[in-house]
């Protein structure tokens, strides 16, 4: 089949529906600062900044300028058994900004191969400490640790494991967080620290020394927005600690500032293991994903293997890549000097009170954030997702780009953002909910 030059039909779109989409576009032309344009010449302010991926706002003139003369510098080397003076200085920087001892980073190209690659440190590090049996992962339910096979085996979401039957065997799932007595709590609930004690049922179950590590999202963001409750985290890490577990840290949303500290582990005081990141370390301009590994975890592995040979059998054709170098760096250097995580930080009450003053919208059945990051569930209409892809359409049509899982909305603005642009999102999501709930028959609180 062959069509038209300008056809929709070739490109196979990923968590897209598909034939809905080609029959009613939504398409975007043009993105400066925290607007996109559509095809028709509109503005359509940004809600969810990319895909968490661009808090120093679209088109920054600093990143494409140090994108451009990398290119023509060094357009690529290969990264095994060669190396480049970006990576290395990236790497430095990256670590500089990690908390406790996670003084080093390997490179991947997104957060799903960040997550395998941690995987897999895992997997050499305990073979390295004499102890290969430990081969079995816990994770939580409604996690997302992005799509290869190794994070969807990881993964609590229903919908994207589904499909493709069998998973890595050997990987269980703790309960998530939420509750229905911590609906509508701002930030972390002071209660469900014991929600954390699943690991340890996990560890009588199978035995401390088959688990090789705990992988959590400090905050679950693609399934929601599911805050930690007080206490929570530390508590994972004093079960890790006791039995010799690995603690991960998936902060493919968390990092570079959402929460208002550098790292969900700035925010939440506990230092992971390792930690995984992608999506805002190159502000979204070029693919990159990151593991930040503790000290003792990288010293096993290497030096557990020979003088001159290869200690770690992994890595990707474009780990480390030159342009995605430059990118990072003139990110990092964009969110320092203009102090962009203390600015999200400052913008984040402002933020979380509009949010929540969305509850009086008779459809919201919760609503929760920290930082910068907020989830707003909808109720249910006919079908689960049905009411959550119309509120999508909605309120592109109306001049917003937003995230939507099932029937949760979620909100993330760019870090440059203003009170002015965050009054525009939360005018027009109130005008596209309102709108439903009437259509619903449901009466809006006076």
């Amino acid at each position: 089949m062959k069509s038209a030059a300008n056809s929709l039909e070739h490109h196979w779109m990923p968590f897209s529906a598909n034939k809905h989409f080609k029959s009613e576009p939504r398409l975007v032309t043009e993105a400066k600062g925290v607007y996109f344009k559509n095809n028709r010449g509109e503005a359509v302010i940004d809600g969810v900044s990319g895909l968490f991926c661009t808090p120093c706002g679209h088109g920054r003139r600093e990143i494409a300028e140090a994108v451009h003369r990398q290119l023509l510098t060094l357009d690529y080397v290969p990264p095994f058994q060669f190396g480049h003076d970006l990576s290395f200085t990236l790497a430095r920087r990256v670590a500089e900004l990690m908390p406790g001892d996670l003084d080093y980073v390997f490179f991947a190209n997104s957060g799903s191969e960040a997550v395998d690659s941690a995987m897999k440190i895992a997997l050499q590090y305990h073979r390295a400490k004499g102890q290969p049996q430990r081969t079995r992962f816990v994770s939580r339910e409604r996690a997302y640790h992005g799509v290869n096979f190794g994070g969807l085996s990881l993964a609590g979401m229903v919908r994207n494991r589904e499909t493709f039957g069998s998973t890595l065997p050997g990987v269980s799932h703790i309960r998530h967080t939420w509750r229905e007595e911590t609906r509508f709590v701002r930030g972390e609930a002071d209660t469900g620290a014991q929600l954390a004690d699943d690991l340890q049922r996990h560890v009588d179950l199978y035995g401390a020394d088959t688990i090789a590590a705990c992988f959590v999202e400090p905050i679950a963001g693609s399934t929601g927005v599911l805050v930690p409750p007080k206490g929570y985290l530390e508590r994972l890490r004093e079960i890790c600690d006791r039995h010799g577990i690995l603690l991960v840290f998936d902060e493919v949303i968390c990092g570079f500032g959402r929460t208002g500290k550098t790292f969900g582990a700035d925010a939440f005081g506990v230092v992971p293991d390792l930690l995984t990141m992608a999506k805002a370390i190159t502000n979204g301009v070029v693919p990159m994903g990151a593991v930040g590994v503790r000290e003792p975890v990288y010293r096993a592995v290497v030096e557990s293997g020979p003088a001159k040979g290869i200690e770690f059998f992994h890595g990707y054709t474009y780990s480390g890549h030159p342009v995605a170098c430059a990118a990072g760096l003139a990110t990092l250097d964009i969110l320092r000097d203009e102090k962009l995580v203390e600015k999200a930080a400052a913008l984040s009450s402002y933020f979380l009170d509009q949010v929540y003053a969305l509850r009086d919208i008779p459809i919201v059945t919760d609503i929760r954030g920290y930082g910068l990051l907020a989830g707003v569930d909808l109720a249910q209409a006919d079908k689960p997702g049905a009411r959550g892809y119309e509120i999508l359409q909605d309120l592109f049509n109306g001049g917003m780009l937003a995230r939507v899982t099932v029937d949760t909305l979620i909100l993330a603005p760019a870090f440059v953002a203003e009170k002015q642009h965050i009054d525009e999102m939360l005018d027009k999501t109130r005008r596209v909910l309102s709108r439903h709930a009437q259509r619903a028959g449901l009466k809006l609180a006076s």
